[in-house]
């Protein structure tokens, strides 16, 4: 007697970071913007700031082996693999006023941050 088994799909793992609306389409505007040989934008985590680390949204032109890679509508947004354990369960918003535009980051990790919220501490 012989039996057979079929593999299982892989479960697809949510992305450790969720973008908003207003997320996914700066990144199609900064996109369309690009330099030439970009392949995306990529969130990291640097040392920077009073509170330890800071975010950074950068143009890409190489994947990197441990990158999270998520596809947006706009274009193919990455994590940095150092950053992701600093991110997981993170929400990233694109924020426009009348005096500042820029991502903000609902980030459940941040222990605290500092005063003018450029950097935050886990």
């Amino acid at each position: 007697m012989t039996t057979t088994t079929e593999a299982k799909p892989a479960r697809q793992r949510p992305a450790a970071v969720l973008l908003t609306a207003n997320a996914e389409a700066r990144i199609a505007k900064l996109m369309g913007e690009a330099p030439e040989g970009t392949i995306g934008v990529r969130l990291s985590t640097p040392r920077r700031g009073c509170s330890g680390l800071a975010y950074s949204v950068d143009y890409v032109s190489e994947e990197k082996a441990f990158d999270e890679k998520i596809e947006t509508p706009g274009g193919l947004f990455y994590i940095d693999g150092a950053s992701v354990l600093y991110l997981i369960g993170s929400t990233m918003d694109w924020v426009e006023d009348d005096f500042t535009a820029g991502f903000v980051f609902a980030n459940p990790n941040a222990k605290g941050s500092c005063g003018c919220g450029e950097s935050f501490t886990v």
